[in-house]
């Protein structure tokens, strides 16, 4: 996953190349108002979010095992 602010026009576009050479699945979330660098109030709030949800979806453990007694 790519995760780009929607006020970063170049970045968005390199985000765009770079996600077509890529040879995995892949997805471009673009944060509403924010920049580059995600300074803008509740934007790295949110590219945290993104980021924790996609882990999560991707390496999460079965949760009935993680409680399973050894």
């Amino acid at each position: 996953m790519l995760i780009v602010g929607a006020c970063d026009d170049a970045v968005i576009g390199m985000n765009r190349k770079a996600a077509q050479r890529l040879r995995a699945a892949w997805r471009i979330e673009i944060v509403d108002g924010a920049t580059h660098l995600f300074e803008e109030p509740g934007a790295l709030d949110r590219v945290a979010s993104l980021a924790g949800d996609w882990f999560h979806h991707h390496f999460a453990t079965n949760p009935s095992h993680r409680d399973a007694a050894p």
